[in-house]
């Protein structure tokens, strides 16, 4: 007796890449807002003396979040502006205000990330000022940014409580 198998060979449909890369820059934004939400109007943009570099929390946070308003402003409207103009420690002056702006970031992203139906999406290419990038490796480039600007403000933070500790 023969038997014939059907072989059935179905794309997948998973997202676990791209939940994994979306769960990431989440926890980017939680971390950020937490961080500055415990900050006071003072301490925001305060440098510390003797640090190794010269940068304050609330300046690092904001860097982290135009990092990814940038790249996700280019993948959903093809704005590709640095956002620095109107993430200006001037205008973001308190804590309040930066939160805003966090979650104003963090509202564009879920909204990128929903476009995603699944991870085949992430081998897809996108036109930047650079030219053409896989979105996976662009993706990933835009966190490794983000948290380098992320852990400058830690460390920035870590210094300012040191010294209100001395």
């Amino acid at each position: 007796m023969i038997r014939i198998f059907r072989i059935s060979v179905q794309m997948s449909s998973s997202r676990q890449r791209v939940d994994n890369l979306d769960s990431q820059f989440a926890e980017i934004h939680k971390t950020s807002c937490d961080a500055i939400a415990g900050l006071s109007p003072e301490l925001l943009y305060t440098r510390t003396a003797g640090a190794t570099s010269n940068d304050s929390c609330g300046e690092q946070i904001l860097r982290c979040g135009a990092v990814i308003e940038q790249s996700f402003g280019g993948m959903t409207a093809n704005l590709w502006d640095d956002p620095f103009e109107w993430t200006l420690p001037e205008t973001l002056n308190t804590p309040a205000k930066v939160l805003e702006y966090l979650s104003e970031v963090e509202t564009l992203r879920n909204r990128a990330f929903l476009a995603f139906k699944n991870d085949a999406d992430l081998s897809k290419e996108i036109m930047t000022p650079a030219g053409a990038k896989q979105i996976s490796p662009f993706l990933l480039d835009t966190l490794k940014r983000a948290r380098h600007h992320q852990q400058r403000a830690f460390t920035a933070l870590e210094f300012l409580k040191l010294t209100a500790d001395h």
